[in-house]
């Protein structure tokens, strides 16, 4: 129940935050995208161990094709795509969530060493229990880390024929200046090695919408997750019930945008500040940008990537990159 006092709300958001207490790096991180105008939570809050386990059920629906489309171009062309790779001594798996989609590629590109990275340690732990029972012989090192802020392997790394591995279009989550900066430091390591990165492309907004808000709401569930999972990290105290969960696309920026909407004026408030929301403010969760196939050829050249070659699913709707470093 909102009480009358907060439903005369001002004319424009209040934000009050005090410093006395300095907070940890991510609480900081939260705090000042909360006090932004207009708010804004990075993606990567949205993988909790709860969050991780919806975005896989995601995965499953009609509405979200990319991962279907992935898989087929890795079916169809997957011989193909294991040729342009080359050798792989180290293959690193970046947001590996429950490790699948990599497993997949096993037999075709035999890595010996299989580095796993993710936000979410404990969920990935329990992908990689079940990797270590199915392969014994694999060498498998999970790394859980925030990889959008830096990319540190775990030493014992080879240096040589280093497979990175970037599915499921979370490039599109960056935007292009900040997907630039992630490709130069992957370029970085991996000299005598390269990258394979899946990217979903340009299409109509009657395909794209769906897929970020289906008839299930579990796209809905997996945005006012992150709330929760705010919550637990910044001590705030965001209702879920105060909140929806809005998907459109941004055609003048190529790019789908997910938010969370307030459904009535609420003050949120966590240890040294607080914001208000009126009705109809936004905090913006999500980007997934679209590429063309030249265009994310294009940034692949930009970042110090050459040979590169990419394949297509039998609609035209996703690519498989592979570059050489």
């Amino acid at each position: 129940m909102v009480s009358p006092s907060a439903m005369l709300a001002p004319a424009a958001p209040s934000f009050v935050a005090d410093d006395a207490q300095a907070p940890s790096p991510e609480q900081a991180e939260l705090r000042d995208g909360l006090l932004d105008d207009p708010a804004h939570i990075d993606p990567k809050f949205l993988y909790d161990a709860l969050g991780s386990s919806l975005f896989t059920a995601i995965t499953q629906l009609p509405e979200y094709y990319p991962t279907r489309c992935e898989a087929e171009i890795f079916q169809t062309h997957g011989q193909n795509i294991a040729r342009h790779v080359g050798p792989v001594q180290s293959m690193i798996d970046l947001g590996a969530g429950d490790c699948v989609k990599a497993e997949r590629l096993f037999a075709r590109v035999r890595p010996k060493h299989y580095i796993p990275i993710d936000i979410s340690a404990d969920y990935l732990q329990a992908a990689v229990e079940r990797l270590r029972l199915s392969y014994p012989e694999l060498n498998v090192t999970p790394v859980g880390q925030d990889f959008s802020q830096i990319l540190a392997l775990p030493a014992g790394v080879p240096d040589a024929q280093r497979l990175f591995f970037y599915p499921g279009s979370s490039i599109g989550n960056l935007n292009p200046e900040n997907a630039l900066a992630m490709l130069k430091r992957i370029r970085a390591q991996c000299d005598g090695g390269g990258l394979l990165v899946g990217v979903d492309r340009v299409k109509p907004k009657q395909v794209l919408e769906p897929a970020y808000d289906d008839a299930l709401h579990l796209t809905a569930a997996f945005n006012l997750n992150l709330l929760r999972h705010v919550n637990s990290v910044l001590n705030s105290d965001f209702d879920v019930a105060d909140w929806r969960h809005v998907a459109l696309f941004n055609s003048a920026r190529s790019r789908v945008e997910m938010h969370l909407e307030a459904q009535r004026a609420v003050r949120v408030s966590w240890p040294g500040g607080k914001r208000e929301f009126r009705i109809g403010d936004r905090i913006h969760t999500e980007n997934s940008y679209k590429f063309t196939p030249q265009a994310f050829s294009d940034l692949l050249q930009r970042a110090g990537f050459q040979d590169i070659a990419h394949w297509s699913d039998s609609r035209g709707w996703f690519s498989v990159f592979s570059a050489r470093a």
